[in-house]
């Protein structure tokens, strides 16, 4: 059995909208609950390796004072899953991609609204964090508003099982 350290990982497709929003709150979320735990964010795809987070992901997540400026966008590797307790998709599509490279004995990533109990396993698209790249600032204002809600309840998880 692979048993990474402790520590969340969000992954979405490029590491440029969703994840690092959801990287970037988590950190601070768990900061004010008092949790250390390593928390990180990457992309299935390699397209914005290096980039910063959308800028639209920025202005929004700033005006709700959380600063993405210094995201850097990384691709997951393999490696993340020893690297990882934790390893949470933002949507069906990607934590299938992780679960069909999940090394055998290693812990089995979960959907994020699934793991943060504000969704069940069989809710569809409602249990995903939809992709605001294509949208709207009225897209990514919806993602941020859902993110701080599955990071909220996320943090309380967490803080139950670092002090269990």
């Amino acid at each position: 059995m692979i048993r990474p350290p402790p520590g969340v990982l969000f992954v979405c497709l490029g590491n440029i909208c969703r994840s690092p929003t959801a990287e970037y709150i988590a950190r601070a979320e768990f900061g004010e609950l008092g949790i250390r735990l390593p928390v990180a964010s990457r992309g299935l795809g390699n397209w914005h390796v290096g980039q910063g987070a959308d800028p639209r992901a920025v202005a929004v997540a700033r005006a709700a004072g959380f600063d993405l400026a210094p995201h850097r966008a990384r691709q997951f590797d393999d490696d993340d899953f020893r690297d990882f307790a934790t390893i949470l998709a933002v949507d069906r599509a990607t934590l299938a991609e992780l679960r069909r490279r999940v090394p055998d004995g290693a812990p089995v990533p979960e959907r994020f609204m699934v793991a943060a109990g504000l969704a069940d396993a069989d809710s569809g698209d409602a249990g995903d964090i939809p992709d605001p790249y294509t949208g709207s600032a009225e897209d990514f204002l919806a993602v941020l508003a859902m993110v701080r809600r599955g990071v909220a309840a996320l943090a309380e998880r967490m803080r139950d099982e670092v002090a269990g």
